[in-house]
């Protein structure tokens, strides 16, 4: 083997790679990076940003509402609009030429469907009355599954279908916050003033227990005042879908981490697992949207467990690997043993004082398989689904051209415009998102109808 074969780890001067080092680290230097960080997602997100500074909503065309929002044929579509001239009638970009409508004018044409239309056709999104809205939490602690473009398509998928929808980012990396275009200045206008609330009122109570006793009580400090003061639609923020709010995160939601433990010692009696659920049910959040989607950190720390304990439903991305399909066992393990730890510190209570014990449950629990190659990871695929069953969904989230396009324009699938792209590209690019939506779908009817028909058993 000639010198020029060996591979490039060979023959490396010592002298040489010394000239190519760069000087020695330090603190200062990691406030370098992030700022350089700063400037190109900065640039990267003002790509998506119309000239008054704030992003928009694309426009849809009538194809596009025919084929995938209100289900009409476009003749009909417009002889609808035709006759009724109140409605919106869309606008043109040259005269006689395609009619475009934002997703405002689509939800009330929708609204006109499903009350003026054919009953047997499904114009609006089953969704009963008296029932609170579904939370779904997407989780796993390993990093790089998409996670976050999940959960961020999801929530415009249900949007575009004509949920109310409420996203919570839990995440201090704040990705799905930057999707969706929040400013979050610090971790006040994240959830953590929502957790402090909790854990003030549980002191509270304490505090009057104390004093029944004749006990000093424990001191709210000004964190725990201040959060007294703050409610859950404070916290929202619109974006620009119009029926999809956010609460959003910032770095130092992460404080959070630090905070509720120390909380957690000083409150034995305090369930913080319940605080985020809590909260958002006093405030009335569970009757304001239909679906609220919740971005868990990548990690089981007190920010996750909030999240999993708040869900009713739990999707868990996974790619199709050995080495993650490894890690979202274990993650699965940690679960248990962290859900299962709570349960019995709580019923060990509760048989002592001879009260109703407690369990966690959820109406549906789903791995799916994300960034799906099918020329690749098919065996793969087919040995996970054989080993978890119908834990595991039957639709794989391929990755596709047009899912690398959007992401390079700093947008989600949904909000690109196809004439961006070939229109026959864009509907078979769409397809792994809208199969992926569907899976979701029938697993939230489900639950909303086990609930309606077991509350309609309970009035009889």
């Amino acid at each position: 083997m000639s010198s020029t074969d060996l591979p490039p780890y060979f023959r490396i001067n010592p002298d040489q790679a010394l000239a190519d080092l760069d000087d020695p680290v330090t603190t200062t230097g990691f406030a370098s990076i992030a700022g350089a960080a700063r400037a190109g997602r900065d640039d990267l997100a003002g790509r998506g940003l119309a000239e008054d500074g704030q992003r928009h909503l694309r426009l849809f065309s009538t194809w596009e509402i025919t084929r995938y929002l209100i289900p009409v044929a476009q003749a009909h579509f417009r002889r609808v609009l035709k006759q009724n001239p109140d409605l919106p009638q869309g606008q043109s970009e040259t005269t006689g030429g395609a009619k475009w409508f934002t997703l405002d004018e689509v939800l009330r044409l929708r609204a006109f469907f499903g009350r003026e239309g054919s009953k047997a056709k499904e114009y609006v999104p089953y969704r009963p009355k008296g029932l609170p809205a579904k939370m779904v939490a997407v989780a796993n602690f390993k990093g790089g599954v998409g996670k976050t473009s999940t959960a961020a398509h999801l929530a415009m998928s249900a949007a575009l279908d004509g949920y109310r929808v409420l996203v919570i980012d839990l995440d201090s990396q704040a990705s799905m916050t930057s999707v969706f275009g929040g400013r979050v200045e610090d971790e006040w206008q994240t959830v953590f003033p929502l957790l402090a609330r909790h854990y003030a009122k549980h002191l509270q109570l304490d505090n009057q227990r104390r004093l029944d006793r004749g006990d000093a009580p424990q001191p709210l400090d000004d964190t725990l005042t201040e959060a007294l003061g703050i409610t859950a639609q404070s916290l929202v923020q619109k974006t620009h879908w119009p029926n999809i709010d956010l609460i959003g995160a910032q770095l130092n939601l992460y404080w959070a981490e630090f905070q509720v433990p120390v909380w957690r010692m000083q409150g034995r009696g305090w369930k913080l697992w319940d605080a985020l659920t809590d909260t958002l049910d006093a405030d009335g959040i569970l009757d304001d949207y239909d679906v609220i989607f919740i971005d868990t950190p990548p990690a089981l720390g007190y920010l996750t467990i909030n999240g999993l304990a708040a869900a009713d439903i739990l999707l868990v991305p996974v790619g199709a690997s050995f080495l993650e399909f490894d890690s979202t066992g274990r993650f699965f393990d940690m679960l248990h043993t962290t859900f299962q730890s709570i349960e019995e510190g709580e019923n060990l209570a509760a048989r002592a004082l001879g009260r109703e014990e407690m369990a966690f449950q959820w109406d549906a629990v789903r791995a799916v398989v994300t960034r799906f190659d099918g020329s690749q990871q098919t065996e793969m695929a087919g040995l996970m689904q054989a080993y978890l069953g119908k834990t595991l969904s039957p639709h794989r989230q391929d990755f596709t051209a047009l899912i690398g396009q959007a992401g390079e324009q700093v947008q989600g699938i949904y909000e690109a415009d196809y004439r961006d792209f070939n229109r026959e590209t864009y509907a078979r690019g769409r397809e792994t998102f809208d199969a992926t939506y569907a899976a979701f779908k029938s697993l939230l009817l489900g639950a909303w109808r086990r609930d309606e028909l077991a509350q309609a058993k309970a009035a009889e």
